[in-house]
């Protein structure tokens, strides 16, 4: 297994220490035992480690020429593992809406049949610079909304998180259907 394989599954590894840092379990109180602000600094950071880990992989992968199948396959797997945690663990804390969530995972789900479809065809649809953007954009706002918009929040009460987030929902919308419409023969055959 080469280094950009190894950084994806340590990727996959973080995703249950993110969540068990920033789901309180009882008396305020993650799995840890910090209280459940500590946990959310903490997981913040795990989640800008698993996120840096994305972005590592694919440079490291392209630089060294050692591009995997198995990396095609888990690396977007490991990326929707990491966002759609994050979403669902901020919808049970009560920082997002659901229907962000669910129309960013909804998207997920389609982009990733299309891309099964093309797959089966012998075609690898690569990201999209608007589907990085998207990707970027909403790492950000989970970011920001786990440390409740620090540093913003020292001046300002404006939701830099949640106005992050959407904008990521637009994001995904459109890449979404930009990836419809860019698949549209290969889905309708």
């Amino acid at each position: 297994m080469n280094l950009p394989n190894k950084l994806t599954v340590f990727r996959i590894i973080l995703i249950p220490v993110f969540l068990i840092l920033v789901l309180p379990v009882f008396n305020g109180r993650t799995l840890l035992l910090v209280p459940a602000e500590t946990g959310r600094i903490i997981a913040a950071v795990v989640f800008v480690l698993a996120s840096f880990t994305d972005y590592l992989d694919g440079k490291i992968a392209r630089k060294r020429n050692c591009v995997t199948t198995f990396g095609k396959f888990l690396d977007p797997i490991a990326d929707k593992l990491l966002v759609t945690s994050a979403l669902m663990a901020l919808i049970q804390l009560g920082d997002i809406s659901a229907w962000a969530a669910v129309i960013i995972i909804a998207r997920e789900f389609i982009v990733t049949g299309i891309r099964i479809m093309a797959a089966s065809d012998g075609v690898v649809i690569a990201a999209s610079s608007l589907g990085k953007a998207k990707t970027l954009i909403q790492m950000l706002a989970v970011f920001f909304i786990l440390l409740r918009d620090f540093p913003f929040s020292m001046f300002t009460s404006v939701p830099v998180g949640r106005i992050l987030l959407w904008i990521a929902v637009l994001l995904t919308i459109y890449s979404g259907y930009d990836y419809l419409k860019a698949n549209w023969d290969r889905i309708k055959n």
